[in-house]
């Protein structure tokens, strides 16, 4: 369940001429928070210590002798991980409780009394912005890992497209869903710069309708994902 209240001074919402685009504009830093955090418990949130959290991919695929995880020669605690995760009904999806509004819902609750640093009082304008959201992995086949990525000496391209292949060989039917890999932006950078070599033939660089570049392994695109961490703890085999 994530919540925010966003607050804006109603003395400079309008004076801009257009309160309500302003405070939309306002606004954008928390609904980009809490994107950050779902994108953050996606991968990384663990009921074990956060029960209130759902679990994260991540404690679902915690050694690197585990089903579906591939391992790399990385160690220490400058790792990352390329994630393939295939999302459909039958596979992977998220989940809103039953009886409630599926995506970010939002109430303007009009001018209220803020109070500033010192104490002071002063109007201005509150809006709530609430976000009821789990995670399901129906079938674990259709999620793989390729973990102990050293980010402090990055494999070669050729090593880590290698590693890929293997890792969409993991999956039983990329047919089941709609397949994406995700990385972190060190990695996104060496697939971008591969996908602009013409001799390269595992990554390709296209287009998206709205003309958008779109970079994509052997069909499957690649998206980026700042919440994926440089600063994993490497994964070790099943104690």
């Amino acid at each position: 369940m994530l919540e925010a209240y966003a607050e804006v001074d109603k003395a400079l919402a309008d004076l801009n001429g257009n309160t309500a685009e302003f405070r939309l504009s306002e606004d954008r830093s928390f609904l980009e928070a809490m994107n950050q955090e779902m994108a953050t418990g996606l991968f990384y949130h663990d009921t074990a210590t956060d029960p209130e959290k759902f679990l994260g991919l991540g404690p679902r695929y915690p050694y690197y002798d585990a089903p579906n995880v591939k391992t790399m020669s990385g160690s220490g605690d400058d790792c990352t991980s390329i994630w393939l995760v295939v999302w459909g009904e039958n596979t992977v999806h998220g989940t809103f409780p039953k009886g409630s509004k599926a995506g970010i819902t939002h109430q303007d609750l009009g001018e209220v009394t803020l109070f500033d640093a010192a104490g002071g009082m002063y109007q201005g304008y509150r809006t709530h912005y609430k976000w009821d959201i789990g995670l399901v992995v129906r079938d674990w086949r259709y999620v793989a890992r390729l973990c102990n990525i050293d980010t402090g000496t990055w494999p070669t391209l050729s090593n880590l497209t290698k590693e890929m292949i293997k890792l969409k060989n993991l999956i039983p039917s990329l047919s089941m869903g709609r397949p994406v890999f995700y990385t972190n932006r060190a990695a996104k950078d060496m697939l971008d710069v591969a996908g602009a070599t013409a001799s390269n033939v595992y990554i390709n660089i296209s287009t998206d309708p709205f003309g958008l570049p779109v970079t994509s392994f052997q069909g499957i695109p690649i998206r980026r994902c700042d919440a994926l961490l440089d600063t994993e703890t490497a994964l070790s085999a099943t104690p």
